[in-house]
């Protein structure tokens, strides 16, 4: 069997390792919740009382297995998935202790939850590795043709590069050819990716493409991610693509700003202690203000000011020139450090959700300064302004350091367009893992406003 007709499998048994793992991690917490947590609860289970446990920690687990990627096999790295699966672990554990805690009327010991999470942390690591070595063998990189036209294709050549594991490229073709050329070329391809190629002629290879059954990867233009995420219309025989593109309905601005005020309000009364002991720290080390403030844009290009501990030495940014931080910047304070390194400097941006000036979820707030460059290069970018900048967003999960204005901007539309109260509570669980991942970004620094560049259609 070759290699196309096996990958219509890749999805059913991505699910049964997933399953697999799942049954894996089950089975333990339900040895260990029987041997020390059954006994205690006010009316213990028996016989098919374990089957109702266990449901209720098969539900906890695939929820942030789903929300967290750890089902990618054969998709994301192995480190990364095994992460996930770690962070699912930690999720539905602390769920299943607090459901025990309520069955048992009274706190229980942590220490046996702690172990079962050893135990089951180890398993599913060794499991997973072992999975991910099968489905490399069984689905090896597949080669790529990248096309391009007039834009230079290395900075996508070179993410590419970074995931040998899943891609190898083949040939990169420039497409000004003779079509029955560029047909040649395409049927020679295991598999085409498309880099900002016009419309008509991108439309033609697509057209081919599947027709032929050739796999096809095709990186968005702006018209494109709002023709996406359109409505189907079936009023007659034509079928027609409705695009509201007002930014949040009603109901969901509603929901928004419920979600962000309960949530913020618990924020600050589980972390009051954290941030009055950083507000002191700084204010003891040099004496100088504790926040950090900042004018930033958000809805509508309303402005506002945003806050921040501290991080960096008294008038860091003279004249309010932006000077971006480098990895040591002799500017970050000692306090800064740390509070930089663990994200707690963000932490004061709660209040300015709690006052209505930003969200928890949505694009990163820019400097008015920024915004208006960006707007002047990239016109779409006053697109993004549709909905309140947010503590954490869609670029700043799926986003790298390096991510251009314009691959930034594409991702905030994807939020914007696809926005559900669901997918807000997804992007902040998974804010969580993003915290330990350096590539992870909050913005954009100047370095690459060089690489911006206009790409109007």
């Amino acid at each position: 069997m070759d290699k196309r007709k096996f990958e219509q499998y890749k999805k059913m048994m991505r699910f049964m390792a997933a399953m697999f793992v799942v049954v894996c991690a089950t089975i333990i917490f339900v040895s260990f919740w029987k041997t020390y947590y059954n006994a205690g609860i006010v009316f213990p289970f028996y016989f098919k009382g374990y089957w109702l446990i266990a449901a209720f920690y098969v539900f906890f687990f695939v929820l942030f297995l789903y929300i967290y990627g750890g089902t990618g096999y054969g998709y994301l790295r192995s480190n990364n998935i095994i992460f996930s699966q770690i962070l699912a672990l930690i999720c539905a554990n602390a769920a299943i202790y607090l459901e025990t805690v309520l069955l048992s009327v009274k706190f229980v010991s942590l220490v046996p939850i702690i172990e079962m999470t050893a135990v089951q942390m180890i398993i599913v690591a060794v499991i997973t590795f072992l999975l991910e070595k099968m489905f490399e063998k069984m689905f090896p990189p597949r080669k790529i043709t990248v096309l391009y036209q007039e834009y230079d294709p290395s900075d996508l050549l070179r993410k590419v590069q970074t995931r040998t594991d899943r891609y190898l490229i083949d040939k990169v073709v420039h497409v000004d050819m003779e079509w029955e050329q560029l047909l040649e070329i395409m049927d020679r391809s295991e598999a085409v990716m498309v880099y900002d190629i016009h419309s008509e002629l991108k439309n033609k290879i697509m057209k081919y493409c599947y027709e032929k059954d050739i796999r096809l990867y095709v990186t968005p233009k702006i018209s494109d991610i709002l023709t996406r995420s359109s409505e189907n219309i079936h009023l007659f025989d034509t079928p027609l693509l409705l695009m509201r593109n007002n930014g949040l309905s009603f109901e969901d601005r509603v929901l928004k700003r419920l979600m962000d005020v309960v949530v913020s309000l618990l924020v600050i009364v589980v972390t009051a202690p954290i941030m009055v002991i950083i507000a002191a720290a700084i204010k003891l080390h040099d004496g100088g203000p504790v926040f950090f403030k900042q004018k930033r844009c958000t809805l509508d290009g309303k402005v506002f000011e945003i806050h921040k501990f501290r991080s960096m030495i008294v008038d860091a940014e003279k004249d309010g020139i932006s000077v971006p931080a480098s990895e040591k910047d002799p500017r970050i304070t000692p306090i800064g450090n740390i509070i930089r390194a663990t994200r707690l400097d963000e932490l004061p941006q709660i209040f300015d959700i709690l006052v209505g000036n930003m969200s928890l979820v949505g694009p990163r707030p820019e400097r008015i300064e920024h915004v208006e460059k960006y707007t002047e290069d990239i016109p779409e970018f006053a697109y993004r302004l549709k909905v309140k900048g947010g503590l954490t967003g869609y670029a700043q999960i799926y986003g790298k350091y390096n991510t251009t204005a314009y691959d930034k901007l594409k991702l905030d539309l994807m939020y914007i367009q696809n926005y559900s109260i669901l997918l807000d509570l997804k992007l902040i669980f998974m804010t969580i893992k993003i915290i330990f991942m350096k590539e992870s970004t909050e913005g954009f620094d100047e370095k690459q406003i060089s690489e911006i560049q206009s790409k109007n259609e």
